[in-house]
């Protein structure tokens, strides 16, 4: 290397270290302010998990990647300031956090994903579970599986919601990459695959044609299966790659799910109201009045007044023999006046309408 480009190198260098510096400045410069904000807020009464406002994170990620000139991706920009946000939070009061354990779960990397590296995350058994640590306060918010691209709803998250007083005040998409783990290095030794349900039924077609004679146990998570396989020898679990890290676990297979674009949609569910973002959607239980067309006649409202739909799910209202209840996702607000005033329609042409929750469209 000439002079000329060590010269320059240790100018480049000089230049780094000085933006360094400003950018840490910065840093604790509105770290500060958020503790500003929490001192006011708690003046004012306000619980912790009134520190986090999802509506709020999800406008300031949206702008920060409309004013990005790169060359960082905005995606990657985003990011950045989603670690920010989440260090200021925690320097304002810590969030509790449960999610789908244990640790290692496609669960607990939503969460990470959602809310940042500083929040202290809490690892549940079941989904029951994760609803009841938020219903009893125990966590401020909790993060959920709700549906596969490949395998449709998570029929055991649905079904808490009938019950429920908790709102829907996030969600977070997650790429889905399935890995065959286990203690033993050869996939011949293997008589036995754990795994949720789910990614049982995702890896299917794989698990037929390389594993057609092992057979197949379902559990609660896939992080439980690859902690359970972590003392026998002769079992494999499917699991994220990061779990044969924490359970010390030889990876036999990577990316086995029979779908390339794989990806699971998470809820993040808290008991408060979550104001607009200007990129929404809301989420309803509803049940029908029994007669003929009764559903036709349900979603005439929604159409009359230009709202799209985006989904609907029926599950058994579990109060009666084949009576059912409908979960309907449409686009908007509930405090938008073309939403409002369709649910008021809604309401009068079912039998039960219940807003599970308005909240923003995923960012990231």
């Amino acid at each position: 290397m000439t002079m000329s480009e060590k010269e320059a190198l240790h100018a480049i260098r000089h230049k780094i270290d000085e933006t360094d510096k400003k950018i840490q400045k910065l840093l604790n410069e509105r770290t500060a302010m958020a503790e500003e904000v929490a001192r006011i807020k708690v003046a004012n009464g306000e619980q912790v998990s009134d520190f986090y406002r999802p509506e709020r994170e999800a406008m300031v990620l949206r702008q920060v990647m409309e004013r990005n000139t790169g060359p960082l991706a905005d995606k990657e920009m985003a990011r950045l300031f989603r670690e920010i946000m989440s260090a200021c939070l925690a320097a304002e009061k810590p969030l509790q956090v449960a999610y789908l354990g244990p640790e290692g779960s496609f669960t607990q990397a939503a969460a990470t994903k959602q809310f940042g590296g500083s929040v202290q995350l809490q690892s549940m058994s079941t989904i029951a579970d994760v609803f009841h640590a938020v219903e009893i306060g125990n966590s401020s918010y909790g993060v959920v599986p709700v549906e596969n691209s490949t395998e449709g709803m998570v029929s055991h998250t649905l079904d808490r919601f009938i019950n429920t007083p908790l709102k829907i005040n996030g969600e977070v998409s997650l790429r889905i990459h399935h890995y065959l783990l286990s203690k033993s290095t050869k996939l011949n030794e293997i008589t036995t695959v754990y795994a949720h349900p789910q990614a049982l039924a995702q890896c299917k077609n794989w698990l037929s044609e390389h594993l057609p004679n092992c057979e197949l146990v379902a559990v609660n998570s896939n992080s439980e299966a690859a902690k359970k396989v972590s003392s026998e020898p002769n079992a494999a679990a499917i699991a994220a790659n990061r779990a044969a890290e924490i359970y010390d676990l030889s990876v036999l297979a990577s990316n086995i799910e029979d779908e390339a674009d794989n990806t699971t949609r998470f809820l993040v569910i808290g008991a408060q109201d979550v104001g607009p973002s200007g990129q929404d959607k809301t989420a309803l239980l509803v049940s029908t009045k029994n007669k003929p067309g009764a559903l036709q006649v349900l979603l005439k409202p929604l159409a009359d007044s230009g709202i799209s739909m985006m989904r609907i799910e029926s599950r058994p209202s579990r109060k009666g023999i084949w009576e059912y209840v409908f979960f309907i996702d449409i686009e908007g607000h509930c405090q938008d006046d073309a939403v409002s005033q369709a649910l008021t329609l809604l309401e009068q042409e079912s039998s039960m309408c219940r807003v599970l929750g308005s909240y923003p469209k995923a960012v990231l």
